[in-house]
């Protein structure tokens, strides 16, 4: 599916990962300027065609004489006019070798640009990842807030009533200002990803907005707020929480889990076959392959410019003196070398084929590195995020466990807390651990450059 017509974001609506994607292709002026330096490259191309058509040439003038003599004085008054036409017959492929050199760059400029439209859709789709790890990171510390506001209530009234100590009470304070705390800090973590997002889709004044989950990123609820409107919005969070007449935690901490139950499709590529894609794929490799071509075409256009260039020439003349008319034709044969300059312009051009074919395997050297290691990380956290769905269930009952021991008497508060801590830590490293494999599975799929559902072709820059 190619791009559609979305450059800007209304109020309140509601945008998907396509969606936001379309609108960083429609938007970033780096993708326009790799357009319009393909569209200069294709008019070099025509240039170097146009060594082959004719050049015309006119010319009129009037000229005044005047000549004196002893006995005798002269003068004239001429009026002129010609014109001439001019055509490369040959020149021993020199015409044809910068020719297709210009093809080549053109072919270069057009890789060039597909290599920045998939660096503009991976961009989007990392920020798009980052703003949803962020949003999941607030909604666990709200979560916790709740939490340790009630066990503070909790211990308050133990307290009031003698079955706690006041260590215990004083522990809950400074537990629900640390969760407070970090409430704070994943709060401007998520505003900072909100930031970036719409840095990648070039949108430097959008209004509220909903973005949707993905597949392999899911929340409980199903759309979340993008807002940057209210940045100066102040809360108080310093106080201490009013009465609260439940302070029981059970149902509060299940409903802390913020992710569904994560299911991803297995990558249908071993990394051998991903490799073999990315060769196949890159628009960086095609590029310098293209780019060696053109090179290749200017030395040849080098070593053929020793040759003499064959041209023919048609020309008709008028002269009121006497009404005189002329009319020529020839062909002509015609050279001017430096030798010297020539043969150091050509050693020079065989270096520089030889280095770009360099630059060519360096190129493939570090391709095959980036797919591998995008590859481990993939498998490796593909391997994670199961194993810590289950600790997140575990360090749930565990807590619930030690709630409620610690409500009866029988556990104490430092058990209580460990057991907080961990529940809390495994809902971030399992929100952390998602993130992380979604944005290395999209690495990967960036690093072979495979096709993607919403994209820009140069065709769809002129629309």
């Amino acid at each position: 599916m190619n791009v559609q017509a979305i450059e800007e974001v209304q109020k309140d609506s509601v945008l998907t990962l396509k969606d936001c994607i379309n609108i960083a292709l429609k938007n970033s002026p780096v993708i326009k300027k790799y357009g319009y330096n393909y569209g200069i490259s294709k008019h070099n191309v025509s240039i170097a065609k146009s060594a082959f058509f004719p050049k015309i040439g006119v010319g009129t003038g009037y000229n005044l004489s005047d000549t004196e003599a002893r006995r005798m004085s002269t003068n004239s008054h001429i009026y002129s006019a010609e014109a001439n036409l001019n055509m490369l017959i040959f020149n021993f492929g020199k015409a044809n070798a910068n020719i297709r050199m210009q093809k080549f760059n053109m072919i270069t400029a057009l890789y060039n640009f597909d290599n920045i439209v998939l660096d503009s859709i991976f961009d989007v789709k990392t920020n798009y990842y980052g703003v949803l790890a962020a949003r999941a990171a607030v909604d666990i510390n709200k979560a916790y807030v709740d939490i340790n506001e009630r066990n503070y209530q909790r211990t308050k009234a133990y307290f009031d009533e003698g079955i706690k100590s006041k260590i215990d009470l004083v522990n809950a304070e400074v537990n629900l200002s640390e969760s407070k705390v970090s409430l704070v800090e994943a709060q401007k973590t998520y505003k900072n990803a909100m930031v970036k997002l719409n840095n990648s889709m070039y949108i430097a004044f959008s209004p509220q907005y909903e973005i949707e989950p993905t597949e392999t990123f899911n929340y409980k609820e199903h759309l979340y707020s993008v807002n940057l409107v209210e940045l100066d919005k102040k809360n108080d969070l310093s106080v201490l929480p009013e009465n609260i007449s439940d302070a029981t935690l059970s149902a509060v901490a299940e409903k802390a889990e913020i992710l569904t139950d994560y299911k991803f499709e297995e990558f249908p590529y071993t990394f051998e076959k991903s490799v073999e894609l990315a060769y196949e794929n890159r628009p960086d490799i095609k590029a310098y392959d293209a780019t060696i071509k053109a090179m290749k075409e200017n030395l040849l256009y080098i070593k053929r410019s020793y040759y003499p260039d064959v041209t023919a020439s048609a020309g008709y003349g008028f002269r009121d003196l006497n009404s005189t008319n002329s009319f020529n034709v020839g062909v002509n044969l015609s050279s001017n070398v430096n030798i010297m300059q020539k043969k150091h312009e050509i050693d020079t051009g065989k270096l520089q084929v030889d280095l770009a074919e360099n630059e060519m395997e360096l190129l493939k050297q570090n391709i095959y590195f980036e797919v591998q290691n995008y590859y481990v990380n993939m498998i490796e956290l593909e391997k994670q995020v199961p194993l810590l769905a289950v600790k997140v269930r575990q360090t749930l009952e565990n807590f619930e466990l030690a709630d409620g021991r610690y409500s009866v008497g029988l556990g104490d508060y430092i058990q209580l807390q460990d057991a907080k801590v961990q529940y809390n830590n495994a809902q971030h490293n399992y929100v952390e651990t998602i993130y992380r494999y979604n944005v290395a599975r999209a690495n990967l799929e960036k690093a072979m450059a495979l096709e993607q559902e919403v994209t820009l072709k140069i065709e769809d820059m002129k629309k």
